[in-house]
């Protein structure tokens, strides 16, 4: 057996792994001359997938740090696999429902499998992809079974959790038809199982949220990482209001729900500026943000909230205003200019600028930072643009 084939089993693994270590050893940091080193000096059918382990797993501690170096990977499982704590996020929920087992039914290389297994919960597993199972396996040590996800048999299942892959040959997918398995499938499991949920891209439109379920948008470090589709059994407790939307930052678990107060309060750009978190935003949440924050929304159509107040709320990045101006390149740079700023942050909202370019045709010169917040106000021919000089707080 030759190339990812040796993947499929114990004793290939075994050999790329030994591959590894002398690539490992190599210390080579140009891709071209380490793979080149690779073909010389390693038997033909190793080198290939050895270099494509040790470089995903190079890329695979962002997200599982150290632990990368243990997983076997392949580019797509990776790019489509959760962070270790947004994924015990989900398996905390699920405990915490009472689920005792998990049916995973797009396993991938088996995250979430380690997940579930992490937070006292049995796991049976399910993947199309036959090289992924075994994979999956051998980074689980439960036994994956291949196969698909709409033949798996999902009467006796505590609870199913469903991760469908959204790339095609062409690349990622936002089209939900596209989707593997298809959406349709996906919401015939939340409206089947009691206790099921779906994680899904954080683009997902409203519009497809069913309405007995709850959508959640999780956010890691200020990044949104993913939408989950929540089944009616999820719901918090008798007598309470259902939510349909949340906003759960990581990692502090700080949570926002659309039955937490809001405003429709909206105002000019007062002393301070906040921008909400991504799944906030994400979530559709901005009003219960500036409720929040005891503020306001500065206009109807932007995410960018202004109050009296350095609000200390988890859900915003805070900045205290110095200056408004209106926007030009020119009276822009003159001013940063001014204040001898050398290092600045340009953040923008309904502005159609890049920032990277604008960044170097505002010259930035001096030992000072700031940051700049560029937003359209109003709409129509009576709109302006703004740009706002200010400091985090």
């Amino acid at each position: 057996m030759t190339g990812p084939g040796l993947l499929l089993n114990a004793a290939g693994r075994a050999d790329v792994e030994t591959a590894i270590a002398r690539i490992a050893e190599l210390a080579e940091p140009d891709p071209l001359r380490r793979a080149a080193w690779a073909r010389r000096e390693l038997p033909g059918e190793l080198w290939r997938p050895a270099v494509e382990q040790w470089e995903l797993r190079q890329r695979a501690r962002v997200k599982f740090g150290a632990a990368a170096d243990d997983l076997w990977f392949t580019q797509a499982g990776l790019e489509q696999a959760s962070r270790p704590e947004v994924a015990d996020h989900r398996a905390r929920r699920f405990h915490a429902a009472g689920a005792g087992t998990v049916l995973d039914l797009c396993c991938g290389l088996g995250g979430d499998v380690l997940a579930f297994a992490r937070n006292g919960l049995g796991v049976t597993a399910v993947e199309r992809d036959p090289l992924t199972a075994a994979l999956a396996t051998a980074n689980t040590g439960v036994a994956v079974v291949t196969g698909d996800a709409e033949d798996a048999d999902r009467s006796a299942a505590g609870s199913v959790f469903i991760d469908p892959a959204r790339r095609t040959a062409r690349g990622r997918t936002f089209d939900p038809a596209a989707f593997s398995p298809a959406f349709d499938f996906v919401l015939s499991v939340l409206a089947d199982s009691r206790l099921a949920a779906a994680k899904l891209s954080p683009g997902l439109d409203h519009a497809l949220i069913p309405a007995d379920a709850e959508a959640e948008w999780v956010s890691y470090g200020g990044q949104v990482k993913e939408a989950v589709l929540w089944s009616a059994g999820f719901a918090e407790s008798p007598g309470r209001d259902r939510i349909g939307r949340r906003a759960t930052l990581l990692p502090s678990g700080a949570q926002l729900s659309d039955q937490d107060a809001s405003t429709d309060r909206l105002g000019g750009i007062g002393p301070f500026l906040f921008e909400p978190d991504g799944a906030v935003i994400r979530a559709g949440l901005v009003q219960q943000a500036a409720a929040a924050v005891g503020g306001w929304r500065i206009d109807e159509q932007l995410a960018y909230l202004s109050g009296n107040d350095p609000a200390a709320v988890p859900f915003v990045r805070g900045f205290a205003v110095l200056d408004v101006l209106p926007f030009s390149v020119k009276r822009l740079r003159d001013e940063l200019r001014r204040r001898e700023v050398g290092t600045v942050e340009i953040k923008k909202r309904g502005v159609d600028v890049d920032p990277a370019r604008l960044r170097r045709e505002l010259k930035p010169s001096g030992p000072n930072q700031l940051t700049v917040l560029l937003a359209r106000l109003g709409t129509g021919p009576a709109s302006r643009r703004v740009a706002v000089l200010a400091e985090p707080v």
